[in-house]
């Protein structure tokens, strides 16, 4: 596995823990279909939402901060994917959003995590 793609893989499961202590429900991880990849697909009971999640995971800042990555284009695109997701999956909730986590993992201890929530 290149590093570039551990390093992702990574991200992943520490936002995947995140959500789930943050009490989502996680539906769905790497869904792929011909338009793209979903990251994480999670229910949030709180708020009657399916969550679709994009995960950014930077080593340092020298690309900036991972949430700089989620442009209008990626969000475009993870509507799209969002829209395709939903109509291959039966699942009752009252709404949908787009979420943002950026991980970045330090050289001791934990990552740093941040949820940004609806940002698209």
């Amino acid at each position: 596995m290149r590093a570039k793609d551990a390093v992702g893989a990574y991200g992943e499961r520490v936002a995947a823990r995140k959500l789930r202590e943050a009490g989502l429900e996680l539906l769905d991880r790497n869904w792929r279909c011909q338009l793209g990849e979903i990251d994480l697909v999670a229910l949030d009971r709180r708020s009657d939402e399916v969550v679709f999640v994009e995960v950014k995971t930077r080593r340092g800042t020298a690309f900036g901060h991972p949430v700089e990555a989620v442009d209008r284009v990626r969000l475009a695109r993870l509507r799209r994917l969002a829209g395709r997701w939903l109509s291959e999956h039966e699942v009752r909730a009252g709404g949908m959003r787009m979420d943002v986590v950026a991980v970045r993992p330090q050289p001791s201890g934990p990552a740093q995590v941040e949820h940004l929530v609806g940002v698209g």
